[in-house]
């Protein structure tokens, strides 16, 4: 399956929620859900009866999209998540938790998670010194995620440095502004996550 390459709003109005893709624009004036909020397409006006499996999809669809992570991926992290001990739904959450695109994200030095993998595919970040191309890469307590020093002259990477004290991180990064450097200190806990997913739904849905 190939990625979707079409216009990020149409995600989170088929949703009906925001998946926050865009970055600032989410959160402005101009976020689509804020204008229009019924799913695109013809009929994304008409009332429409969900039935069980289809609540369960479109949960599956919402934080398979929110992650930005294709089908046979979200399958696979799925499989990882449904062997570990635990809760199927939070391990599998935390997984996606821990890509490195995302965490990249989380530490302030991307405005969407589109732009993170963006900026790890062209080699902008060093994962433990090492320089690291590859976004779904999971990090691990201990492993340190850094700016790679030919890219701190970057105009663009210096604008996204600009913003990182303001902005929220999660408990389990520890995150050096000055050194546009981010520690993984533990692994991510469910209440870590702050986007209600209802990932029983989706664990229901990969049962059948």
């Amino acid at each position: 399956m190939a990625r979707y390459t079409g216009p990020s709003c149409k995600l989170c109005r088929r949703e009906g929620t925001k998946l926050f893709l865009k970055g600032e624009r989410c959160t402005s004036g101009k976020c689509a859900i804020e204008r229009r909020s019924t799913a695109p397409g013809q009929h994304g006006a008409a009332r429409k009866k969900v039935e069980e499996y289809g609540r369960q999809l479109r949960e599956k669809q919402k934080a398979r999209r929110y992650y930005g992570v294709l089908e046979n991926q979200f399958a696979r992290y799925y499989d990882m998540a449904e062997v570990k001990e635990g809760m199927t739904g939070e391990n599998l959450l935390t997984l996606l938790e821990r890509r490195l695109d995302n965490v990249v994200y989380r530490m302030g030095m991307a405005e969407s998670r589109k732009e993170a993998r963006q900026l790890v595919l062209h080699a902008h970040f060093t994962l433990n010194g090492n320089k690291v191309n590859i976004p779904s890469i999971l990090v691990k307590p201990g492993d340190v995620i850094a700016v790679k020093e030919s890219s701190r002259d970057s105009a663009k990477i210096k604008g996204l440095a600009e913003g990182v004290e303001g902005k929220i991180k999660p408990k389990w990064l520890d995150v050096d502004a000055a050194n546009l450097s981010a520690k993984v200190v533990s692994l991510p806990a469910r209440d870590d996550i702050d986007f209600d997913f209802e990932e029983q739904l989706i664990v229901e849905l990969y049962s059948k």
